[in-house]
């Protein structure tokens, strides 16, 4: 099986500061990419648990990480569980989760699973996990136009968001929308010819905004993150990969709220809300691909890194 080589993966790594003993989570397993190479760098007595929702990329990663078996413990849920399932198997705490969001290469390349606008005859589907039932034909068929405005607007960040959301609405009035060359020939059509010219594909950026809000990935990501800062040992580190501004933004926040949580006014001499540090932002700002790896890897074009390192006061 050919492997997809992980965004930013030798940085990502690096900054994850593995201990051979020590026990990390891939909260987004996917191929286990990132996982195959904590492995490699842990002792025997070194553990790693690995986390994902779908099916398929379950199997991928089992087979791609056989050789580590002795060390490796794949469960299949979403990471906002991280801390119940980690429980569930008697861990507390770690010494570092790494987390690479969005959609993943082997969702993309997988036709029938909807999320790829590049393929004309696939169901509209977009779910990570199988098991849910409401997919993404349901969204473009039953959000109203303002609903289907805002997730477009907000996720996609798309200047057309409104036309696309008239376009789609118009559309099935006549017939159900329920594969993505239907929903991308209605997107095409609100999008004009002079921009579609230049811009990349028309759309992305609406395929984005509906895996988004199918996924709930943004309100996943925001619900969960103090709970996996709270599982680290001290100086155990988080590293979250995000390819999109508003997951960057959410992380930005959440290692800045995490390193100063207090909410005295500036004014008041010491702080008396008794909010603690959990630890400190290692990455002031994001670090990003380099030249060569965006033109090896168009994939890894928006992608941002930000690490948080765990501090416990003694």
């Amino acid at each position: 099986m050919a492997y997809h080589t992980s965004v930013l993966l030798e940085e990502t790594i690096e900054a994850l500061a593995i201990k051979p003993d020590g026990i990390y989570v891939d909260g987004t397993l996917g191929g286990g990419g990132h996982s195959y190479e904590i492995c490699r760098r842990l002792s025997d007595r070194g553990r790693l648990i690995g986390i994902d929702q779908d099916a398929a990329a379950i199997e991928a990663a089992t087979q791609r990480l056989g050789e580590f078996k002795n060390k490796v413990t794949i469960i299949r849920s979403n990471y906002c569980k991280m801390k119940q399932k980690l429980a569930g198997i008697g861990v507390a705490t770690v010494d570092g989760i790494i987390l690479d969001l969005g959609v993943s290469s082997y969702q993309l390349d997988t036709a029938d699973r909807g999320f790829t606008y590049r393929e004309d005859d696939a169901p509209l589907d977009m779910r990570m996990d199988q098991r849910q039932v409401c997919t993404a034909k349901d969204i473009v068929n039953e959000y109203s136009e303002m609903e289907l405005y805002r997730i477009i607007r907000d996720y996609g960040e798309d200047k057309f968001a409104k036309n696309i959301a008239k376009h789609i609405v118009a559309a099935r009035q006549k017939k159900a929308l329920e594969t993505t060359g239907e929903l991308i020939h209605v997107i095409k059509a609100a999008i004009p010819m002079k921009v579609r010219a230049v811009g990349g594909h028309p759309a992305k950026k609406t395929f984005q905004a509906i895996r988004i809000e199918l996924n709930n990935e943004l309100g996943v990501l925001q619900e969960s993150l103090d709970d996996m800062i709270g599982l680290l040992n001290n100086k155990g580190r988080i590293c979250i990969l995000t390819f999109h501004s508003l997951e960057d933004r959410i992380v930005k926040n959440g290692f800045r709220r995490n390193e100063n949580p207090c909410t005295c006014p500036k004014e008041f001499p010491v702080c008396v809300c008794g909010k603690r540090s959990m630890g400190r932002v290692v990455t002031r700002k994001p670090i990003l691909p380099g030249k060569q790896e965006i033109e090896e890897n168009n994939r890894a074009k928006s992608a941002k890194l930000r690490v948080f390192e765990r501090l416990i006061e003694s």
